[in-house]
């Protein structure tokens, strides 16, 4: 793509025809894609709002500031197409968000123990945002970064691609990081997120895509979803949130998610709330793998989510403070769910945890799938 001007609008067609026959004797329909954005101020700086649509009417808004995923609608089993994402009510309000909703989580996603890690011997002190603790890449995190971006020509999906360059001690970290993130929509209602990231420096990376979910299109709050998470073993936590290097079995506890249960059935037995690291591997293979599935039932929406991490930190929305009104709508506690695969929480400092070292001439890559189904 050459020419990203103001308001360009760009249609892909996925087949050269309107309906063709394949060897199969089988009609293949022409996918249209449509994906087009536009220039805001946030700040004293642009932004581009991009706006990609699949031939199913599924259509995704993202911001180049925080490589925010604003909005995701998707249609309900009566053909209603709401969004399933806590937002704002302009774009322009993510610049002043406290909550992490829907960004890029980077360079360390979740928690590090006191904003402290050792690398080779040295002893790397980062900013600390959570009290004494850092937390998703500290006080001016990739959430609050402004991303090159610029639309992907694809011939059977519509995408976005951002970069940035972390330089070497921002936030604390060592080495200077170049990060690219891609956004795809594809015909069958999927969207795949992949980030990668290089580095001239040994350091630690862990970037997550921090969405909040609510599939009943902000109707009620998120305690009568159905939530399976396949993982046998999470790794429990202090009063700060941070793991105790345990890794214990679900089993028999409140935190069993390997059948389906309603997010809201056993929560109270957990004191506050959901907020902790499910081990969905215990060791880093890469490989792609179904880590959750989330259902609806009322509006027969299911969100199926894969990764190639080895953990996912389920969060119940408990920081939720009923503050953010959007649409007349106010977010109070458990309103949205986050699903963030990742490596697990202060990884640096727990060698017993799949390790989240980037060393110079590897390159990191983190791939999420979320897949919208609907159920009768």
């Amino acid at each position: 793509m050459r020419n990203y001007s103001l308001y360009l609008i760009f249609i892909f067609a996925a087949m050269s025809t309107s309906c063709q026959k394949n060897t199969d004797n089988k009609s293949i329909e022409k996918v249209e894609f449509d994906v087009h954005a536009h220039i805001i101020k946030m700040g004293d700086q642009d932004a581009k709002v991009f706006h990609l649509k699949n031939g199913n009417g599924m259509e995704v808004e993202l911001l180049s500031y925080g490589g925010i995923l604003s909005k995701i609608i998707v249609p309900d089993k009566e053909e209603n197409f709401e969004n399933i994402l806590l937002t704002y009510n302009s774009p322009e309000d993510f610049l002043f968000d406290t909550y992490f909703f829907n960004a890029t989580a980077g360079r360390y996603a979740n928690r590090i123990a006191k904003g402290k890690f050792e690398l080779d011997g040295q002893v790397y002190q980062l900013a600390t945002n959570n009290g004494e603790n850092h937390l998703h890449g500290g006080k001016q995190g990739f959430n609050k970064k402004f991303w090159d971006a610029e639309i992907l020509e694809l011939d059977d999906a519509v995408g976005v691609k951002m970069s940035y360059t972390s330089l070497d001690g921002e936030e604390g970290y060592p080495g200077n990081l170049t990060t690219n993130l891609t956004f795809v929509l594809h015909s069958d209602n999927k969207l795949a997120i992949t980030m990668t990231a290089e580095t001239d420096k040994p350091t630690v990376v862990n970037l997550t895509h921090h969405g909040y979910f609510n599939l009943s299109g902000m109707r009620e709050n998120i305690l009568n979803h159905e939530l399976t998470i396949y993982a046998d073993y999470y790794t429990p936590v202090d009063a700060g949130l941070i793991p105790t290097g345990e890794i214990v079995s679900v089993q028999n506890t409140p935190f069993d998610f390997t059948s389906p249960h309603k997010v809201g059935e056993r929560i109270a037995e957990t004191g506050m709330g959901y907020d902790h690291n499910y081990v969905i591997k215990r060791e880093h293979d890469g490989e792609l793998a179904k880590m959750a599935e989330l259902v609806h039932h009322d509006s027969g929406r299911k969100m199926t989510l894969f990764s190639n991490m080895p953990g996912v930190q389920f969060y119940s929305g408990n920081f939720l403070d009923g503050k953010q009104v959007t649409d007349g709508i106010s977010y109070t506690k458990n309103y949205g769910l986050c699903l963030e695969p990742q490596f697990f929480p202060d990884s640096p400092n727990r060698p017993n945890f799949p390790s989240p070292r980037l060393e110079p001439g590897q390159v990191y890559e983190h791939r999420i799938v979320y897949e919208f189904d609907i159920i009768k």
